[in-house]
């Protein structure tokens, strides 16, 4: 039988007195729709293993158990076996090292390839009775770290941390060009474009606030290595900002990049960095750029230094 997720914790002497409901918001950090769903949906909440509603009133040495309801995944995600470049993982999360050409999430082209498929089958394999929350994004094309929650618990942590931008990115481009400014805030907002269901544009009026950070590391061959750090996280948004600019990624023939020198955007999350929602550990990583950005850039850039 797959296991749902639990938590167990004693009540120390400070929330003697409180009432479950209040304990379980302010200090377990459970939001109010998953009590909801704890409540409905087949979940339970126990003190010293016995049913208890959120109006108990907790003492010191209590040991309160909270079952969370079997997740459902949808009808559409279906389990798919493959390996997976899998860079840490504990109960609570995964960070995965996604290639290039993989989607995240299925669609009608690639129904059982994606990774959240492969994200499935590993969850399936160790007999968890969850589903994927994926907590970052990235394109297909684009290669690197990406966090995925592996309950729910863990993505409405991770979901509020995002509101506040706590979950830190930098990502490795290259673009088309020189620019003149070699450090700099591109600060311009985000919109669909006209006609397209898929493009984004730099839209004056109505569109949403976007900010991306640069460093340009390294000239060559009329391409420019640039360090990019996102302040929001709009969809293409780096894709945008730097055809905005007149610098389209080398590859991203979408938004005006070549296909001459990479077949892909020269795109890769190599950074990703957080405070763990539960340990409140700081969690540091990172992925080298894969082998058809190597042979773009050049030499090896240390990463740990820009």
């Amino acid at each position: 039988m797959k296991q749902p997720y639990r938590v167990e914790t004693v009540i120390s002497p400070k929330f003697d007195g409180l009432l479950l409901k209040n304990y379980l918001l302010q200090e377990q950090k459970i939001s109010k729709s998953a009590l909801k769903s704890i409540k409905f949906n087949g979940g339970d909440l126990l003190v010293n293993g016995v049913h208890q509603t959120v109006r108990y009133v907790l003492s010191e040495g209590d040991k309160v158990t909270i079952l969370f309801p079997p997740e459902e995944k949808s009808t559409s995600l279906v389990a798919t076996p493959f390996p997976l470049d899998i860079v840490f993982e504990d109960e609570h999360l995964l960070v995965i090292n996604k290639p290039s050409q993989m989607p995240v999430i299925p669609s009608y082209r690639y129904p059982t390839h994606s990774l959240a498929n492969g994200v499935l089958a590993h969850l399936e394999k160790q007999n968890l009775a969850y589903t994927v929350h994926t907590v970052t994004r990235l394109d297909q094309d684009t290669s690197g770290l990406i966090l995925i929650a592996k309950h729910r618990h863990a993505h409405d942590a991770f979901f509020k941390m995002q509101l506040d931008h706590l979950v830190h990115r930098r990502y490795i481009a290259v673009v088309e060009g020189s620019l003149d400014k070699k450090q700099g805030v591109i600060d311009a907002p985000i919109g669909r474009k006209e006609g397209s269901i898929i493009e984004r544009t730099v839209v004056e009026k109505g569109g949403k606030t976007a900010i991306t950070h640069y460093k340009v590391i390294k000239e060559e061959h009329n391409h420019s290595t640039v360090m990019v750090q996102l302040k929001t996280g709009r969809t293409h948004q780096i894709r945008v900002h730097f055809s905005y600019l007149g610098h389209p990624l080398a590859g991203d023939d979408i938004y005006g990049g070549s296909l001459n020198y990479i077949e892909r955007q020269a795109l890769h999350s190599f950074e990703l960095s957080f405070v763990h929602p539960f340990t409140h550990n700081s969690m540091l990583f990172r992925a080298n750029y894969p082998d058809d950005m190597r042979a773009l850039i050049g030499e090896d850039i240390n990463l740990e230094t820009i």
